[in-house]
């Protein structure tokens, strides 16, 4: 876990980047950006800053911000019920968010977390720069990492369900 102190250093910062991406937040808003560590206790490395704009039975929408470098786990959002699993569309709004898919090894401007090499197995990069969409399919294995400034980016997405995603890295707790 992280500390308060560190919480709330994340929390301002990831506010600051969404004011550089020129995205407009209501009062009150700040205070509800999340700060995902994922359990690891080392946020400047692998984590996330969200803000849920709205998540309904049917729909969500976030505004995802990565503080420089910064990796979100390998991941995927599996079926639940009679879902399928969260199908997801990124839309680029400031700085470079790289995200590792399925496919042939491409990487060459992102980096592995040290000592964890083997719990980031997707390797085919794509880099978004502002403007640059990209759709993931329900059930799809990835991980994404922000440039040397940071990145901001929307997700738009069916039913999120946080809880239910799996992870390759068996400590992560979301």
């Amino acid at each position: 876990m992280i500390s308060g102190k560190e919480f709330e250093a994340q929390r301002a910062e990831a506010a600051a980047l969404i004011g550089k991406a020129g995205i407009p937040l209501q009062p009150g808003e700040p205070e509800k950006i999340e700060v995902v560590d994922f359990g690891l206790g080392h946020i400047r490395v692998e984590g996330l800053q969200l803000l849920t704009m709205f998540d309904t039975e049917r729909v969500a929408g976030r505004i995802l911000v990565m503080t420089p470098r910064q990796t979100e786990p390998e991941h995927w959002h599996p079926p639940f019920g009679d879902n399928p699993g969260k199908e997801e569309i990124i839309r680029a709004c400031w700085g470079e968010v790289r995200f590792y898919l399925p496919g042939e090894d491409t990487m060459s401007r992102g980096f592995l977390v040290e000592g964890k090499e083997h719990l980031y197995t997707m390797r085919n990069e794509v880099v978004l720069a502002p403007g640059d969409t990209l759709v993931l399919e329900p059930g799809s294995r990835h991980w994404f990492q922000a440039g040397e400034e940071g990145a901001v980016f929307y997700s738009f997405s069916t039913r999120v369900k946080d809880g239910a995603d799996g992870f390759t890295d068996p400590r992560v707790a979301r």
